[in-house]
């Protein structure tokens, strides 16, 4: 059995990883840590944990993290790292659902999280936790870093083009016009996420720039092996999670008599959790709530030289902790699916 830590249990992603490791056939729940909450059930902060989870949160410096053979980060920016170190020296293996291990350069980080990174030679062998993309560097990573749930829609959806060795679409203007619901903004209390304030609204924000955007940018470079352009502009919509992404990517004319639908069914042919569905379809975001499937729609309208792409993921599963979870199966070389068949939750 693999004995699995979690600093930082009390919000969303964390909750999301106790649902779902609590059902884990190769995994034991050993620790999980809230310095405020220190002492309390877990079951009695979330009661549809009763008879699953028997743990009680405790403070930091009580949980021996060590004895753990992985430990998850579900915690603000920063935390991981200042962990980490004394976490590897131990064997313990760490999974990041934070940002301390997304952004390969120093300085876009401090740029963008506001805060130095305290280490650097850790983030060089981080492993980015998007496994569709790094399967193969996941499996021998001691650090991953969980790619954040804008980023995973995203990347996902344009992969397939950027790909294939030479350019398909016009790749320094791609755009991506992204929806996530009320719960990405973490489990406090803000008043842009009050009901009175989000619900019966719909908004953008961040729009001149958005901390998602280099990573996403530093992925879709990666896949493509060079310089990609892309305009980022994310929404808040009234419920509760989901991230429905509108890509677009303009084609070149050479690229005009490719069949894209078979592109992309070609390309995510093996993946468990990626799901291209049927010409012409729209995928909503209830048809992967609490799963970790992400679905993918490619329609090209009227024929014409746009490919629209349409993505739609569970922001706290494949967007984090089912994410980390099959990022952890693949570390300790499970079936990748293991203890994420969850069937979506309709309505």
């Amino acid at each position: 059995m693999i004995k699995a830590g979690i600093v930082g249990g009390t919000g969303y992603t964390g909750v999301e990883l106790l649902r779902i490791l609590a059902a884990h056939p190769q995994v034991e729940l050993a620790a999980i840590t809230s310095r405020k909450e220190d002492g309390l059930p877990v079951a009695d902060m979330f009661p549809s944990l009763r008879g699953h989870v028997s743990l009680a949160f405790s403070a930091p410096e009580k949980a021996d993290l060590n004895a753990c053979d992985v430990v998850f980060f579900a915690t603000p920016h920063g935390v991981a790292m200042a962990q980490a170190r004394e976490l590897l020296a131990a064997g313990v293996k760490v999974i990041d659902l934070a940002a301390d291990f997304r952004l390969k350069d120093t300085a876009q980080f401090e740029q963008w999280y506001g805060m130095p990174h305290s280490c650097p030679d850790l983030l060089e062998e981080a492993v980015y936790g998007l496994p569709e993309i790094n399967r193969a560097a996941i499996a021998t990573a001691r650090v991953v870093g969980l790619p954040g749930c804008y980023p995973t829609s995203m990347q996902l959806g344009l992969a397939p083009l950027l790909a294939q060795g030479k350019a398909l679409v016009n790749e320094s203007t791609l755009v991506a016009d992204c929806k996530s619901g009320v719960s990405g903004a973490g489990r406090k209390a803000e008043i842009s996420t009050l009901l009175a304030e989000a619900a019966d609204n719909f908004k953008a924000y961040s729009v001149k720039g958005h901390r998602h955007l280099p990573e996403t940018v530093q992925g879709l470079q990666a896949i493509a092996g060079r310089p990609v352009g892309l305009t980022f502009v994310p929404h808040l919509v009234p419920m509760i999670r989901g991230i429905h992404s509108t890509l677009y990517a303009q084609l070149l004319p050479e690229a005009r008599d490719i069949d894209f639908q078979a592109l992309y069914e070609n390309h995510y042919r093996n993946e468990r959790f990626v799901d291209v569905m049927p010409a012409g379809s729209h995928p909503e975001t209830r048809s992967v709530r609490a799963s970790n499937m992400l679905r993918i729609a490619v329609h090209r309208p009227a024929g014409g030289d746009l490919l629209v792409i349409l993505v739609v993921e569970d922001n706290l599963v494949k967007g984090a902790a089912g994410q980390g979870v099959q990022c952890m199966n693949i570390m300790f070389g499970l079936d990748e699916a293991t203890g994420l068949m969850h069937v979506p939750v309709l309505p």
